[in-house]
């Protein structure tokens, strides 16, 4: 591991990148995220090199990369849209593609948000809740709102603006508060004031005991609001970073 990327910050790096994160809050359950010696390669080309991470619930991982470095297709793994050439990835106790296809709870925004253009924000999430199942009207319109979004516009998603389609793939994930919540620079064509909406209704939902992952290109925006920063490189995991500590 590379410690000397974090000198400047004069915080403490962690020893062991699968470690970090494991330091302040501990549960007597299974719950969390474990990645264990996790490769991939696509077309002879290595996608991830032995990737080691531990996620535990009531905090927020960053993943920091440039482009191509793996950081999206960690968070595919996570989420089960990923099958590895070897490693595994456990969520709560179940190893994904052999106990269960997908995390049991999970919302998920990776890359461009995209909907049915012909119906509104508010009925595009109905019918993804109803495949979903367990997620109320209520919940969906408290998602809207947690964005900064109105249920009741009556405008359809073709005529949304990029910072709206943006803060609906944000509803999406967030709707019904999820355990595991996996979002790929979430505020991207996001104004300052809805970008400290969004940080507010995320450490909201970290204080209720949520995984939250969070891939972005912004160092400031990453160390104001993770409590573990991941640096991705070339598929594997060069370090790692506990804010605050």
């Amino acid at each position: 591991m590379n410690a000397s990327s974090y000198s400047e910050s004069g915080r403490r790096p962690a020893t062991e990148p699968e470690l970090c994160g494991d330091t302040r809050r501990r549960t007597a359950t299974d719950r969390g995220v474990k990645v264990e010696s996790l490769c991939k390669k696509i077309k002879g080309t290595v996608i991830l090199d032995n990737v080691n991470l531990k996620m535990k619930p009531g905090r927020i991982y960053g993943l920091r990369g440039r482009n191509g470095c793996g950081k999206t297709m960690i968070m595919r793994s996570l989420c089960g849209l990923m099958i590895p050439d070897s490693g595994t990835v456990t969520i709560d106790g179940k190893v994904l593609h052999r106990d269960i296809k997908f995390p049991e709870s999970v919302g998920v925004l990776i890359e461009n948000p995209s909907f049915l253009p012909q119906y509104t924000g508010y009925r595009n999430l109905s019918m993804l809740a109803k495949l979903t199942g367990g997620i109320s009207d209520t919940d969906i319109r408290t998602a809207m709102e947690r964005t900064g979004l109105d249920p009741d516009d009556s405008r359809t998603y073709r005529k949304y603006s990029l910072g709206m389609k943006q803060k609906l793939g944000i509803a999406n994930a967030i709707m019904g508060e999820p355990d595991l919540i996996i979002l790929d620079e979430p505020i991207n064509a996001l104004d300052e004031q809805t970008v400290e909406k969004i940080r507010d209704e995320l450490m909201k939902l970290r204080d209720k005991d949520k995984i939250i992952v969070i891939a972005c290109h912004d160092r400031e925006e990453l160390e104001f609001l993770c409590d573990t920063i991941y640096e991705i490189k070339e598929g594997i995991v060069a370090g790692c970073e506990v804010i605050g500590e």
